[in-house]
């Protein structure tokens, strides 16, 4: 009879334990995106009426926590499962998804670098889009006045584009508005010493004068031109943020791989 000594017979359990503690985090992480994006739904009455869900003329920000959760909640599961099964059919569907999204992140960067007059269209466009959408949902509005006030801005590309929403704008249809010929709060320039937030400072601005009229009381510099403007005073940050996530999904790659690795060897060894 002979014996035959294996070398390398176990899995590591080094790369087996980083593999899933590095997706439980994530798991956990995907978990709590869904349960926000489902408690936002029920806050708006959408999960009691889904019909609202098709009604929305705007971009729903709930949309983008879920599919964010969604898609990290099934890599989380897919990369701990099969980390603690030793299953590499999970382990090359989270490392080849992950390479997929990674691949989908450098090809938008290229495309944005390349086609940078049509992504200014396409961002100007969908940004009136949601202005007309503006009172459709709470959160989208909410959205909207974060990113005016942030940013020092007004519309997509000056505050005129107000007019497109039902009721900030101009025509002598919107009688019954009395923000009519105004602009959201989040458009006034704020006092330092004002502590108490005056929403109705957008009241009537429009209704006379110009641009430079309004510039002591409105932003009137376009949220295009703002986020333009912001790009190259925080390329650094845009860079890192871009180069942190890039090297976790590298190493989430790189612990699957080494990990299937593994297993295919100590399957190899014992046929």
């Amino acid at each position: 009879m002979h014996y035959y000594r294996y070398e390398n017979a176990e899995v590591s359990c080094c790369y087996k334990y980083l593999m899933f503690s590095y997706n439980i985090i994530f798991w956990l992480a995907g978990s709590a995106f869904i349960a926000i994006g489902f408690w936002a739904w029920s806050e708006k009455g959408v999960l009691s009426d889904l019909t609202q869900v098709t009604r929305l003329h705007g971009f729903d920000p709930v949309w983008g926590v879920l599919v964010v959760g969604t898609v990290t909640f099934i890599l989380g599961f897919a990369g701990c499962v099969g980390a603690l099964r030793e299953n590499i059919c999970l382990l090359k569907f989270f490392s080849g998804v992950i390479g997929f999204i990674f691949f989908l992140e450098l090809t938008a960067a290229v495309l944005a670098f390349v086609f940078q007059g049509q992504v200014r269209e396409w961002i100007s466009e969908f940004f009136l889009a949601n202005v007309k959408a503006y009172r459709d949902d709470i959160d989208l509005q909410n959205l909207i006045d974060s990113l005016q006030k942030l940013n020092h801005c007004c519309g997509a590309k000056h505050p005129n584009d107000w007019n497109m929403n039902v009721y900030f704008n101009c025509s002598n249809k919107n009688n019954l508005s009395r923000e009519k010929c105004g602009v959201p709060f989040s458009c006034c320039i704020s006092d330092p010493a004002v502590t108490v937030l005056n929403t109705q400072c957008g009241y009537d601005v429009r209704e006379k004068g110009t641009l430079n009229d309004w510039s002591s009381s409105i932003y009137i510099k376009g949220c295009i031109d703002a986020l333009e403007d912001w790009l190259p005073r925080n390329l650094y940050i845009v860079a890192g943020v871009f180069i942190v996530i890039s090297l976790l999904q590298m190493v989430g790659i790189f612990l699957a791989r080494t990990l299937i690795g593994d297993i295919e060897k100590v399957k190899f060894n014992y046929y």
